[in-house]
Order: C-alpha cells, then sequence, then structure tokens
C-alpha cells in the first residue's frame, strides 16, 4: 500500500503544479516568441530565464524543441545548441531529484515480470541503457520522472544524460537552423 501512496503523491503534486502554471498565467511564457525575446533582451539573464523556464516546463510537460528552437533563432546554432544542452541537463537534473524526493524509487516497488525485466535490464546496464533513452527520447518528461523513480543510481543518471543528449540536441539545431533560413526568418 505504501507504494502506492508514493505514486499517486507524485502524480497528485505533477497536477497541483501543472494547475497552478495553467491558472496563474504562467504557462503562457513558455512559448517560442516570450523565449526568444528573453535571449534579445540580454544574453545573461535571458540564459538564465531559459533555464529555469526549461527545467519548471519539464516537469509541466513542455515540450524541449520549443527551447531548442527559441534558443537557435536567438543565439544561432552553435550558441543555442550549447545553452539549450545546459538547460537541458540541468532540466533533467532538476526533475531527477523533485521526482525522487517525492516518489523515492517507487518503481522498484511494484511487481511483477514486465517491470522486474526492465528494471533487472536497467541495473545491468544503467549508463548504456540511459543513453539510448536520451538518444531516443531526448528531455521527455515522463522518461525523467521514469528513470527518478526507478531507483537508478543518481551518477548513472547523470554520466548517461551527460552523453546521450548531445547528438539530437545537435541535430535538432541543424534542423532548426535550415528551417529558419529556409523560411527567411527575420533577424536570422
Amino acid at each position: 500500500m505504501y507504494r502506492y501512496r508514493r505514486l499517486l503523491a507524485v502524480i497528485v503534486f505533477l497536477g497541483l503544479l501543472l494547475a497552478v502554471f495553467q491558472f496563474s498565467g504562467l504557462r503562457s511564457n513558455f512559448n517560442l516568441a516570450f523565449l526568444h525575446q528573453k535571449f534579445l533582451d540580454n544574453e545573461a539573464s535571458g540564459l538564465l530565464i531559459f533555464i529555469v523556464l526549461f527545467a519548471l516546463g519539464n516537469l509541466i510537460q513542455i515540450p524541449g524543441w520549443i527551447f531548442l528552437a527559441a534558443a537557435v533563432l536567438a543565439l544561432g546554432e552553435v550558441w543555442g545548441g550549447v545553452a539549450t544542452y545546459i538547460a537541458a541537463v540541468i532540466s533533467c537534473v532538476f526533475t531527477f531529484w523533485v521526482i525522487r524526493l517525492v516518489g523515492g524509487d517507487v518503481l522498484r516497488q511494484i511487481k511483477g515480470r514486465w517491470a522486474t525485466r526492465l528494471l533487472a535490464r536497467l541495473d545491468a546496464h544503467p549508463v548504456k541503457s540511459i543513453v539510448l533513452l536520451r538518444l531516443l527520447l531526448q528531455t521527455v518528461p515522463a522518461l525523467n520522472y521514469a528513470l527518478a523513480l526507478s531507483g537508478v543510481r543518481f551518477r548513472s543518471y547523470l554520466v548517461g544524460t551527460l552523453l546521450g543528449l548531445p547528438l539530437p540536441i545537435a541535430l535538432y539545431c541543424a534542423f532548426f537552423d535550415y528551417l529558419a533560413r529556409a523560411l527567411h526568418v527575420p533577424g536570422y
């Protein structure tokens, strides 16, 4: 019964957080135009706002590509990619610790062959598994939640995240750079 309370606590926490952002109007700041303008206003404070919004956005299911596109449009392909990589890693770490604090390793307590088999594979090769998951799913919030609740060691989570994010971020940066040039985005 204890495991279900921890899982319910995570669901309630995320629901309340989403409600606060939705009803306060803060969720409207999670858009391409707002993020782009913050970078243009001041790159240093814009980067800090970008990181904070990316971390909070990851908790409330805002897709990471919005942040990446804003960074590429404001800073260019290379520096936008660097800013996104830094923000994505911080966001994933923040999400990991918040969800781990609320839910612990609740997925370890679920009984069943399927859960046991998945966790055994994660335990056998945690860094390799996380790198592969990052290559496929990047910063998808559900992935961050599942890994935090899986009981995987933070060190493995961090190393897998650091190694798994550069390639997809670089590919997305090239794509958004190409798109901005092809569409003749003003100021780009």
